[in-house]
């Protein structure tokens, strides 16, 4: 399922980050960042695929920024 929402937060060192779509929170890993660049700013709005992952938790992948809104 395709969500848009917001990097709430993305911790470079870790490589991780998080994505808020509707009131609900998603993990996602630098990986998981459609261009291959593995950063994305804080506060950008964004599309990405919900996923189950490897823990079995919802996380989000193919996470892209939305231009031109």
């Amino acid at each position: 399922m395709t969500l848009e929402g917001v990097i709430a937060s993305f911790d470079g060192a870790r490589g991780d980050g998080t994505f808020v779509s509707d009131n609900e929170v998603f993990y996602f890993h630098c990986v998981s960042i459609h261009d291959g660049s593995r950063s994305i700013e804080v506060g950008v709005r964004a599309r990405a695929t919900r996923a189950v992952g490897r823990l079995g938790r919802d996380e989000v992948v193919d996470v892209q920024e939305v231009r031109g809104r």
